[in-house]
């Protein structure tokens, strides 16, 4: 699901809510019948920004989560591999991520989300600082792992045709307070959102 609306009118705020790092002002959060009380495993979050540890390696950022919950090194070495390998990052894992660009410190960030295994992935505008050309090749990356997973995926765009592209439901939400506008499901199947894409251009 992709979540789309003006500047200022909550959709950041709607995402920090379901990850869990603020409290909803009334109303609740629940996933698989539980109430959201805080940041848990089950939803992994995608910033704009990657928000990587520097002073780590790329193989050292993908194997935190499962580090931190005390996962042995074998299948740990195991998942980053992997995921290093979805990511195409295999031979990059030994480099620090300051070293890396934009782009691929996005896929680093993406790995470290799936690492975890959560049930929701939340993005907020993960291609908004990447150009043109990276941001179609991640596109191309969310929708390939989203088919191979078939993880629950909501992400934040400022972008119409990029909704269109990557999401099944759009959350359009208007301007202050932050109200929901609309919920839509896109009519086209890909293919014809993506020929329709590059006619225009």
């Amino acid at each position: 699901m992709a979540v789309l609306g003006p500047s200022g009118c909550g959709k950041t705020t709607l995402l920090n809510i379901v990850a869990g790092f603020l409290a909803p002002t009334s109303g609740e959060i629940t996933l698989n019948e539980k109430r959201v009380h805080g940041p848990g495993a089950e939803r992994g979050m995608v910033f704009q920004q990657g928000a990587l540890f520097e002073w780590m390696s790329v193989r050292e950022n993908v194997g935190f989560g499962p580090r931190m919950k005390g996962m042995a090194e074998k299948p740990k070495r195991e998942i980053v591999d992997h995921l290093l390998d979805v990511v195409g990052l295999q031979e990059f894992k030994e480099k620090a991520v300051y070293e890396l660009s934009g782009g691929m410190q996005q896929r680093v960030a993406l790995a470290r989300c799936l690492a975890n295994e959560p049930d929701v992935i939340l993005m907020d505008e993960p291609l908004g600082a990447l150009d043109a050309l990276t941001r179609e090749k991640m596109q191309g990356l969310i929708l390939n792992i989203w088919k191979e997973t078939g993880k629950t995926i909501v992400l934040v765009t400022h972008s119409v045709e990029e909704a269109l592209y990557l999401a099944d439901r759009i959350l359009v939400l208007k301007p202050n307070p932050g109200e929901i506008q609309s919920l839509v499901d896109v009519p086209l199947p890909r293919a014809a959102v993506i020929g329709a894409t590059y006619s225009n251009r």
